[in-house]
């Protein structure tokens, strides 16, 4: 009988604690856009942003990106009639959008631009503004201009006498511009191998899994390639505008060419939100 009792207390203190934490937590969900595609016409999928990485729910869709292009996406279906299925894109600002996608002889719409709301709206109605690409040369011109500008030290980070800086981010046309200098002090040149930026989360529990998105560049001015001794480099990095909630922050990264003077700074949300705008 006093087993009997035990397990009936113990019973009664789960359902408690399942009953609390039922009411403790809240859950948010991303709805998902209807898309249909054939197998014999191509579907085109034009994000705001570049595309960071692309997941089917099945083989029975082919997915590809166009040569020459960031953040267009082609769908077309691998077979006739196949099932309902779905597709995940994640773009560099860090936002998931999701598809259920079924197959459709003859597809609505074959050219689709996804707001930053998750509607879907056809191409030739769509602002010009969401259409592919980016003007390569007012972004020279604006990177130009920066460089013309005095510097603004934001942050600096140093390793064996040669130092990292981020002389100013700007804003232009929602394109955030970087402004870095290497400053090598040392006596052996500074041979860059990759300068990478991404989107790291804060570091929390050690059970908890950490996610980074690493972010491509839509133009490198003036790109680093090899800072001799005794000398200072600057070039401007461009990205689509982001911004960083509390829980993340922007990682660069710059990685010396068969060496260990690798540079790494980390910004957090409150410098981008200060970034400073180019006018003509």
């Amino acid at each position: 009988m006093k087993s009997k009792s035990v397990l009936a207390k113990f019973i009664v203190i789960l359902l408690t604690s399942l009953k609390s934490f039922s009411q403790e937590q809240s859950f948010s969900f991303i709805p998902s856009a209807h898309l249909t595609i054939t197998d014999n016409k191509t579907t085109n999928l034009i994000f705001p942003f570049s595309v960071q990485s692309i997941d089917r729910g099945s083989k029975d869709i082919l997915v590809q990106q166009p040569g020459g292009t960031e953040n267009i996406v082609q769908v077309k279906a691998g077979k006739l009639n196949f099932e309902q299925t779905n597709l995940s894109v994640i773009t560099i600002d860090g936002k998931l959008y999701s598809f259920i996608v079924d197959y459709n002889k003859q597809p609505g719409q074959l050219n689709i631009v996804v707001g930053n709301n998750d509607s879907l709206v056809n191409a030739s109605t769509a602002p010009v503004s969401l259409s592919v690409g980016y003007n390569e040369a007012a972004m020279k011109s604006v990177a130009e201009k920066i460089l013309e500008n005095k510097a603004s030290r934001i942050k600096a980070e140093k390793r064996n006498k040669v130092k990292l800086e981020v002389n100013g981010i700007y804003i232009k046309d929602d394109i955030l511009y970087f402004r870095l200098q290497i400053k090598n002090k040392s006596n052996i040149s500074f041979d860059i191998d990759n300068v990478r930026f991404s989107i790291k989360d804060q570091q929390g529990s050690k059970r908890t899994a950490t996610q980074e998105i690493q972010l491509t560049t839509v133009y490198n001015y003036k790109a680093f390639n090899k800072v001799q001794a005794g000398s200072i480099a600057s070039c401007i990095i461009a990205f689509p505008k982001f911004t960083l909630p509390d829980s993340k922050y922007l990682l660069i990264d710059v990685l010396e060419k068969d060496g260990s003077r690798n540079l790494r700074m980390v910004l957090k949300g409150h410098h981008l939100e200060c970034a400073t705008p180019i006018n003509e």
